[in-house]
């Protein structure tokens, strides 16, 4: 079992950064594979960045590649998602996610744990 909390959205300018962390319960962290996703008003859920579980393999959506980290602190049970040069489009709530899967997953469904997710809002 893992329990997922994220912090770290907020209101922000286009052109600003945020940093997104999601701490994470239990002592199993470090084999899970953790993903970010978003939802925007209206939208269905979407991938937008994953990590496996050594930290050694990233993917990233095309809407955000260049522009996102996606990192991870096993010692600390955290992962993290550094975003920088914000989008208006970019506004939505960003969910972390565990997943066992044996590879990198894009899609929901092969998450098994989630966060209650933080709002990350962009103005013009």
């Amino acid at each position: 079992q893992v329990q997922l909390e994220e912090s770290g959205g907020g209101l922000v300018q286009a052109g600003g950064s945020l940093r997104l962390s999601c701490a994470a319960s239990g002592r199993t962290f470090s084999t899970y594979n953790m993903g970010w996703f978003r939802q925007a008003p209206g939208k269905e859920r979407e991938f937008v960045a994953v990590i496996d579980w050594s930290g050694g393999i990233t993917h990233y959506t095309e809407a955000v590649k260049g522009r996102s980290t996606i990192s991870r602190d096993n010692a600390k049970n955290t992962v993290y998602l550094q975003m920088n040069s914000l989008k208006p489009e970019d506004t939505a709530v960003y969910y972390c996610a565990a997943s066992n899967w044996g590879v990198v997953a894009t899609t929901s469904g092969r998450y098994d744990y989630w966060g209650q997710g933080t709002q990350v809002t962009v103005s013009s």
